[in-house]
């Protein structure tokens, strides 16, 4: 069996691709896991080398009209208290986060009309002026939306699929609909932005074979960055009771999607670290190249509380630079001083 099963990490390192059931096979035995982590850092380090892309997360509404089961979040839940910043206060993160050296951001909200369409133009095209990509992150837009966020300078889109079962998604996500979802995301393909999305880890009711079309599912979409976490229970939401510690299977599904997808941009996961103190590292140790520091500033760090023990609340931005810096050349790898996009290397393969 062990034999076999090197075989198949061989095949995926070497040429890239996987049917569902070698994928399954690979994700039911952990014998053969510190294989694959070593074959992805290989095929990372081949394709897009060491250097690590820091992107400045800037969170800047926790307010969100929907009402996903696992999400802390979620339109129901009475326990947050919600924050809506100022545009001038969102400029003023991003410009101070550019002095630190970023060159890309990462502008995250809840889903919904939080921001009119031309206020969210303009906090676009002022931050580009500090010379930096921004990657947006605020949920399911029309098609004319998504246009005018990328003619006012916004070059990537996040739009996580959290899971490809439809049961699933059907369960875990009231008043959404998974097909309208998929179309937001290949919209914002056809649009031209680099496109984002990924997947949650350890969901109760989840599979194998669900967590394998989930990775192939990333390979037919063509994703240029894909974000895998593990699920964590939030007390308020209705899975806070959910069992749930697939730290593991988190990083074994990250290191197939790099396998899979070689070139693309794939995150070190802050729920990673929330799990394992060491976790970032481990992460970019096997198959990562990207890690996304929080650049917001004061309270509102602790309240975007997607999840439970979320890592470095209390830290400032310039502590969080230094802090991940130190990490990453810990390892033997740099900081890149690029913008960090996708190098396409596989289009003939």
């Amino acid at each position: 069996m062990t034999k076999s099963l090197k075989e198949l990490i061989n095949k995926a390192e070497n040429t890239h691709n996987l049917t569902k059931k070698e994928i399954v096979k690979l994700l039911a035995y952990n014998e053969i896991n510190q294989e694959i982590f070593q074959a992805a850092d290989r095929v990372r380090e081949k394709y897009v080398g060491n250097e690590v892309h820091l992107r400045g997360l800037i969170e800047f509404s926790n307010i969100c009209s929907k009402n996903c089961f696992y999400c802390g979040l979620r339109r129901d839940n009475k326990n947050i208290k919600r924050y809506k910043l100022e545009p001038e206060i969102i400029i003023d993160f991003a410009g101070k986060a550019a002095s630190y050296g970023y060159k890309t951001f990462v502008m995250q909200s809840g889903e919904g009309n939080i921001y009119p369409l031309d206020e969210m133009l303009y906090i676009i095209s002022e931050i580009k002026k500090f010379d930096v990509a921004i990657t947006l992150s605020i949920g399911e837009k029309t098609e004319e939306e998504y246009k005018a966020y990328k003619n006012a300078g916004a070059n990537r889109f996040l739009l996580r699929i959290e899971t490809t079962d439809k049961e699933l998604y059907k369960k875990f996500h009231p008043d959404m609909n998974y097909e309208n979802r998929i179309n937001c995301l290949k919209t914002i393909k056809k649009l031209g932005y680099e496109t984002g999305t990924g997947c949650l880890i350890g969901l109760p009711g989840q599979t194998l074979e669900s967590l394998a079309d989930d990775i192939l599912f990333f390979k037919e979409l063509g994703a240029d960055m894909v974000g895998v976490g593990p699920f964590i229970p939030n007390e308020d939401t209705p899975l806070s009771n959910a069992k749930t510690e697939e730290f593991e299977l988190a990083v074994k599904v990250m290191a197939l999607t790099r396998l899979l997808l070689p070139d693309i941009n794939i995150p070190a996961t802050t729920a990673m670290e929330t799990l394992n103190p060491q976790g970032r590292l481990i992460a970019l140790q096997s198959g990562a190249n990207v890690v996304m520091p929080n650049v917001t500033e004061g309270e509102y760090r602790a309240l975007y509380k997607l999840y439970p023990g979320k890592i470095c609340i209390n830290d400032t931005p310039a502590h969080c630079r230094g802090c991940i810096t130190g990490k990453i050349q810990s390892i033997g790898r740099t900081v890149s001083k690029e913008y960090g996009f996708r190098k396409k290397i596989m289009d003939s393969i």
